[in-house]
Parts: structure tokens; C-alpha cells; sequence
């Protein structure tokens, strides 16, 4: 695709698949509004006052119909929005459409490159002269990574005229970056610096669609298969059971002792990869970290055994030793599902959306109802940080919404569900040191 921007008749930027895809994508975005009642409640709640007017927002976040609401959501509240998607794989071209031809400046398709990834990740954060957004909402870290490296690079470009080089490194993906960023000095060498000064804050801001992914990808039976979950924090419990309630005879790995307990307290046996590699037929990777699944596992795999992530990236699996390894052959069955073949063997593995986030790269992510929860946490904390930015309130630390905030937001999700709350009493609440209109847990507690 033509790395080229384009503009609606109103002048908006944008740069999409199929712009004729709009009407699919509006209609399903307002199937999804039923079904997010707290997004929908803060445009009822917020909307009239426009608590972000004359804000800039960048967002890095998969560009899904879910997605599509929580946009609407910002500049219903008066903000200004350009979005990129944080995977190469996750974006829902009728969502990107409807969201580019009606409310906001979009740059992502499914199926992106590298190289077209961040080209639209630079487009996101590109307001013009007058620098960068106000705030981010920054799922993974792309955006922010990009104007810290630009920076970096401007600082030691004023000190000793060096230019990023990307030969410098041996990541691909972050050759290209370094591309970027050395092509940005030659139109402004303060290009990023100018974004990093207007910056106010950035925000970071999987039970269902493991399963649903596994199947769309491979047409898969889980019953009776062995499934490893590799990581048995909240996102590996998610997947655990959601594999053991398709079926699945569920093994947990797990470094840390209390999620093993609670693994084991669930009936979920805990090994090693080493003691299973070569008995299972779907692997799992869920623990945010990097190296879990590297090619000398996938070597000892059973012939067409499964490898995905729903963790990190695409940094739990070896992706780059697989890729060069000496005479492998890739198969593409489908988009986002590849067969694997080892020379030695002739028996191959099946990795899907390449080892990046396969619940959006093969199916369709969670539902909007969950979406809805996670998503006006996020609209809940970007006006928190907009309305105190002149406060001081808040410095340049990592924060947690606070508790009544929280709250708050699960309680616009209860209408929906039919939930009625009981109320502690005057009494009730002296007792226990608890005010009546909560918060009910203290900051440090975790759910």
C-alpha cells in the first residue's frame, strides 16, 4: 500500500484500507454501543460540560469496533483524536473506515508491515508545527517509545551531529524506527522534542477470545488436547480456563510459587516447558515476558502442535530464531496462520498471527461488554490527568485509578447486567469504618 495520507471531503487525514467498508462498520459500532453502557454513560455524564476541549489525544491501541466507541467517547467529551493500531494484525478494517470517515484521524489496516506500522504510529502522533498530543493512550508502549527515541537521538544530534544508524542494531523492527527517526531530523531536529514539551502525561491505559482464535486459525477440536499455558498471572488464568472449559486437559508453567499454588488449587498441574514440550498439542504464552517459547522447543513439538501468544508482543516467542532457522520452510495456510517445517524432521509446527496477539490477529478480541469495563477505566483516567494538569497533583510517576474511581466505573457497567446494590447502613458503615457511599476497599487492596 501507497504510504500516502489522505483527507475526507471536511479535511480530516486519515489513511485506511476501504473507505467503503464505513456503513458495514457503522452499524456494527452501534450494536457495540448497547453493549458498552460505561463509555455510554460518561458521554451522558461528561459530554454536555466537553471536559476535553482543545485537547490533543494520540492513541496506540488495537483499532477494533470496541475501539471505534471508546474514540467516539473522546470527542463526544470535545477531544481531538488521531489513532494507530498497536498491532499489525488487530486492526478491523470496518471499524478503521467508519472511525476515519466520521470522527477522528485514523492510520491503520489489518495485515500492516513493519514498516507500515510505523509510518502510522508517526502519523498518530503528527498535530503539525505545533508539536505533539496533550496525552496518549498508549497500549504497549509504540508511541511513547518512539518520541523517547527521538529525543534521545535529537539530544546527542545538537551535541555531536551523530545521525541514528540503523545497520546499529539487529532488530528489524527497530531498524526501522531508528529510519524514522533519522529521516525526521532532516525535516526538524526538534521535531520530537517539540511533541515530548507538549506531552502531559501518557496512559497504558482474554477469557473469550483464546478459544474463538484458536478455532477461527485452525478448525481445532481442543477437547482431549493437552494444553500448556505458559504463565499463570491474570491473563494465563484466563486462558486456563477457558482452554478447560472447552475440554482441554490444562497444563499451567509458572516461575512464581503462589500462582503455581493457586494453579494447583484449581486441579491445574504445574510443569516445566522442558518436561511437556514434546507431549502437547497447543502452547500458550501469556506471561509478558520475553524467551518463553524459543526454537529449540518448537524442534522438539509434536508434528503440527500449536504455538500462540496472547501475552506480550511477539516477544514471548522466538519468532527471529524460528525465521532464521537453517533451512525451515513457512507454509502460510491462511492470513496469520503459518506451518513451520524443520528440515531435519520433515514434521512441522502451526504458529499463529506470527507470534503476536493472536485473540485480535485470528479472531475478533473480547467482547464489548469487557471492552466497555477496560475502556472507560481509560476515559475515566485521561480526565483525571487533564483536569489536574495545572494542579501538580500528579508527577512523573506511574499511577493507579484510584479506588473510587474504580468503583465508579464498575458500578455504570451494573444497570446492564441487572444488578441492584445493597446499601450499608449508617450503623453498618461506623462499624466497619467504611463510608456509606464507599470507597469499600482500601488503595492497596487488589481484586
Amino acid at each position: 500500500m501507497a504510504l500516502i495520507v489522505e483527507k475526507t471531503s471536511s479535511g480530516r487525514e486519515y489513511k485506511v484500507k476501504d473507505m467503503s467498508q464505513a456503513d458495514f462498520g457503522r452499524l456494527e459500532l452501534e450494536l457495540a454501543e448497547v453493549e458498552m453502557p460505561g463509555l455510554m454513560s460518561c458521554r451522558s455524564e461528561f459530554g454536555p460540560s466537553q471536559p476535553f476541549k482543545g485537547a490533543r489525544i494520540t492513541g496506540s491501541l488495537h483499532m477494533t469496533i470496541q475501539t471505534a466507541v471508546l474514540i467516539e467517547t473522546l470527542t463526544s467529551l470535545g477531544a481531538e483524536v488521531r489513532w494507530c493500531s498497536c498491532n499489525i494484525f488487530s486492526t478491523q478494517d470496518h471499524a478503521a473506515a467508519a472511525i476515519a470517515r466520521d470522527s477522528a484521524a485514523v492510520f491503520a489496516w489489518k495485515g500492516e508491515t513493519l514498516q507500515e506500522y510505523w509510518w502510522c504510529t508517526e502519523r498518530a502522533l503528527d498535530w503539525g508545527p505545533g508539536g505533539g498530543p496533550d496525552m496518549i493512550v498508549d497500549d504497549g508502549g509504540d508511541a511513547t517509545l518512539l518520541i523517547h527515541e527521538g529525543v534521545k537521538a535529537e539530544e546527542e544530534f545538537e551535541k555531536s551531529g551523530k545521525i541514528p544508524d540503523p545497520t546499529s542494531t539487529d532488530n528489524v523492527e527497530f531498524q526501522i524506527v531508528l529510519g524514522i527517526i533519522r529521516d525526521g531530523l532532516k525535516e526538524d531536529p526538534k521535531k520530537y522534542h517539540k511533541m515530548k514539551d507538549r506531552l502531559f502525561d501518557n496512559l497504558y491505559g482474554c477469557r473469550h477470545s483464546l478459544p474463538d482464535g484458536l478455532m477461527r486459525a485452525t478448525d481445532i477440536m481442543i477437547a482431549g488436547k493437552i494444553a500448556v499455558v505458559c504463565g499463570y498471572g491474570d491473563v494465563g488464568k484466563g486462558c486456563a480456563s477457558a482452554m478447560k472449559q472447552a475440554g482441554a486437559r490444562v497444563i499451567v508453567t509458572e516461575i512464581d510459587p503462589i500462582c503455581a499454588l493457586q494453579a494447583l488449587m484449581e486441579g491445574i498441574p504445574v510443569q516445566t516447558l522442558e518436561d511437556v514440550v514434546s507431549e502437547a498439542d497447543i502452547f500458550v504464552t501469556t506471561t509478558g515476558n520475553k524467551d518463553i517459547i524459543m526454537v529449540d522447543h518448537m524442534r522438539k513439538m509434536k508434528n503440527n502442535a500449536i504455538v500462540c501468544n496472547i501475552g506480550h508482543f511477539d516477544n514471548e516467542i522466538d519468532m527471529q530464531g524460528l525465521e532464521t532457522f537453517p533451512g525451515v520452510k513457512r507454509i502460510t495456510i491462511k492470513p496469520q496462520t503459518d506451518r513451520w517445517v524443520f528440515p531435519e524432521t520433515n514434521s512441522g509446527i502451526i504458529v499463529l498471527a506470527e507470534g503476536r496477539l493472536m485473540n485480535l490477529g485470528c479472531a475478533t478480541g473480547h467482547p464489548s461488554f469487557v471492552m466497555s469495563c477496560s475502556f472507560t477505566n481509560q476515559v475515566i483516567a485521561q480526565l483525571e490527568l487533564w483536569n489536574e494538569r495545572t494542579t501538580g497533583k500528579y508527577e512523573k510517576k506511574v499511577y493507579v485509578l484510584p479506588k473510587h474511581l474504580d468503583e465508579k466505573v464498575a458500578a455504570l457497567h451494573l444497570g446492564k447486567l441487572g444488578a441492584k446494590l445493597t446499601k450499608l447502613t449508617p450503623e453498618q458503615s461506623a462499624y466497619v469504618s467504611i463510608p456509606v457511599e464507599g470507597p469499600y476497599k482500601p488503595p492497596s487492596y487488589r481484586y
